[in-house]
């Protein structure tokens, strides 16, 4: 059976990454220069570090330029916000405020697993790994014949 959206699915997954990476700069300027209703925080802080990494792998990510590795990142920052902020407060991340923390880093962790796909400026870059790079629609598995 088909999804009902398969057809369109390297659009939606290129939407996906582009909203994703786009939502994430925010996040990462209101850390570095008080954007958005943000306190700038110092660079060389924690903080400041968490912005660096969500303004420039957001940025990445939206793109398409080194999107796995730059999900891969900010996958793992966003685990580490989760247990060093979230996580101590409640168990569960709908008591301790942290769903949007788990969100990004599960999406970002299928960015890091997929690549950046279609529509990218690695797919532009590198033209012929977009066929083969996961993700993409598999060979058909040729099977023997049976035996009786």
């Amino acid at each position: 059976m088909n999804p009902p959206l398969g057809r369109l699915s390297e659009y939606l997954y290129a939407l996906l990454r582009i909203v994703a990476g786009g939502l994430f700069i925010f996040h990462g300027a209101q850390k570095l220069f008080g954007a958005f209703g943000g306190h700038a925080q110092p660079i060389g802080s924690l903080m400041g570090a968490a912005g660096v990494i969500e303004t420039v792998c957001g940025l990445l990510i939206m793109v398409g330029l080194f999107g796995g590795l730059a999900a891969l990142l900010a996958s793992g920052e966003m685990a580490f916000a989760y247990f060093m902020r979230h996580q101590p407060k409640a168990p569960w991340p709908i008591q301790n405020q942290g769903e949007l923390a788990v969100l990004y880093c599960f999406i970002f962790l299928y960015v890091a697993a997929r690549g950046s796909g279609a529509y990218s400026v690695d797919s532009a870059l590198h033209p012929s790994r977009d066929r083969h790079s996961v993700g993409s629609t598999p060979e058909p598995i040729q099977r023997a014949p049976h035996r009786s």
